[in-house]
């Protein structure tokens, strides 16, 4: 039986996640795959509003905020009010979150090989099919296809 969209997904990322937890463990350091995006963006910006996270790491911003309230919790991050608006909530990285950031890179360095190597045993390269489908997906949603494809086999 062929497997749907989602449940590939959904095995491939296991297979990406578990493999780069396993880098992470590997090299000594207590640290989830979910936080690279948010620390990424914080190694290039000293600091950032949640919402600007969200935007430079290409996540939701209801991702953005639950992985800044575990990476608090974990003390990788440190969160302030803003001094233009006091609702607003400046994230930066904590001394524990810049200490560890030499180990992160070199961790990151190999999974980037990993990738490309991934890539260059690919028919055509996985990275630049997930570029291409997000693309599409933000021209039009997964749902107002599902809603489209309803249309068409309900009489």
């Amino acid at each position: 039986m062929k497997q749907g969209l989602g449940t590939q997904l959904r095995h491939l990322i296991e297979l990406l996640d578990g493999a780069v937890q396993q880098s992470y463990t590997d090299a000594g350091l207590d640290y989830r795959p979910r936080y690279t995006p948010v620390m990424r963006a914080l190694a290039q910006q000293q600091s950032a509003t949640v919402g600007q996270l969200a935007e430079l790491a290409g996540i939701t911003q209801p991702a953005a905020t639950q992985t800044v309230a575990l990476m608090k919790k974990e003390g990788l991050l440190l969160v302030a009010a803003g001094d233009e608006d006091g609702r607003q909530r400046v994230v930066r990285l904590s001394e524990q979150g810049e200490a560890l950031l030499p180990q992160l890179q070199a961790c990151w360095k190999a999974t980037k090989r990993a990738a490309d190597s991934l890539d260059a045993e690919l028919a055509f390269p996985l990275s630049e099919c997930l570029a291409q489908a997000i693309a599409v997906l933000e021209q039009r949603s997964f749902g107002d296809r599902i809603r489209a494809a309803n249309k068409k086999v309900r009489p």
